[in-house]
């Protein structure tokens, strides 16, 4: 973390519309992972609006295909089109990332889950690490060629302020010997989201990749929220008519993405952990804003990496 914030003009109730205003971003490339709904389809459709050619990773292709249709822009360069991705299913992300061809300009990792009841994949893997760090290691790890193409790539990765909870629990990844917790199993996927950003943006650097993360805010009427219910603790208020201004409508959740993934105003930023549209500062106890240390820790971050690499390896 520096001492010196990067600020932007935009801020808390800044549209994602708003932030790319003007930007021209005819001839890019994007991918969106988990685009058919939400921040992530807002993203997608802004930066097909400016004229990037959108690529969604969707589970549902029916529900990606209908999303694609709806937000392509009716004139101009841009254009979203959905291919499918299981981020859960390592098989899927190998497909995906053979799959593509070209460079790739900006890569949005969006997609995930949050306190779902405990669930493993074929390989053994908690499925909220599995699907919100793994399976984006995997994917930005194989398009990482398209990405030095590119000359002057962005990657996305959208964690959250739940990442203040609790560090990777290395010994432990995948609640093979403790308790399953969802809400720790959420805060240490986020946290890694954190640390893969750290880690990419030292390991990429000269490749002319920029890897930031985002905590985009708590959003009102999206699917993340689903398995909330079903849970009978959780470390935050989920209460919607909150006053706190982390509280944000679609439009504005995904305007932390775009500005990362496509503004001016962040070109040549890199290993950085936003809120709002600006940099965040240190986490303070007791304040649901800001990054923790244990995220930006360059030595866990390492760690992580190699941990991950072992895990698709064993996988493979």
């Amino acid at each position: 973390m520096t001492e010196n914030l990067i600020t932007t003009p935009f801020g808390a109730r800044t549209t994602a519309a708003e932030v790319l205003d003007g930007v021209d971003l005819t001839g890019e490339r994007a991918i969106v992972t988990g685009a058919a709904s939400g921040i992530g389809r807002e993203t997608a459709r802004v930066l097909a609006t400016a004229g990037a050619e959108v690529t969604i990773g969707v589970r549902d292709l029916a529900a990606g295909a209908r999303a694609a249709e709806e937000i392509s822009p009716a004139s101009g360069p841009g254009a979203v089109h959905a291919t499918m991705l299981d981020l859960a299913d390592q098989s899927s992300v190998r497909a995906f990332v053979a799959a593509w061809r070209g460079p790739l300009h900006i890569l949005v990792l969006n997609a995930g889950v949050m306190a779902s009841p405990l669930q493993r994949t074929r390989e053994g893997w908690e499925t909220q690490f599995a699907t919100n760090h793994l399976g984006h290691f995997a994917l930005a790890t194989g398009l990482h060629g398209a990405l030095t193409a590119a000359r002057g790539a962005r990657v996305v990765a959208v964690s959250s302020v739940g990442h203040v909870n609790g560090d990777v629990l290395f010994d432990d990844i995948n609640f093979e010997h403790h308790p399953y917790d969802p809400w720790a199993a959420y805060s240490q996927s986020k946290t890694a989201n954190v640390l893969f950003a750290v880690e990419a943006s030292r390991r990429w650097a000269s490749d002319q990749i920029a890897v930031n993360a985002l905590n985009p805010g708590r959003i009102t009427n999206t699917r993340l929220g689903r398995h909330i219910g079903d849970i009978s603790r959780s470390p935050a208020s989920f209460d919607p008519t909150s006053t706190d201004v982390s509280w944000k409508n679609i439009e504005q959740g995904a305007a932390t993405s775009v500005l990362l993934a496509a503004s001016p105003l962040t070109e040549g930023v890199t290993g950085r952990y936003f809120e709002d549209c600006d940099e965040a500062g240190p986490h303070q106890p007791g304040v649901r804003r800001g990054v923790a240390a244990h995220a930006l820790d360059t030595q866990q971050a390492a760690r992580l990496w190699q941990i991950s690499l072992d895990l698709l390896a064993a996988a493979a």
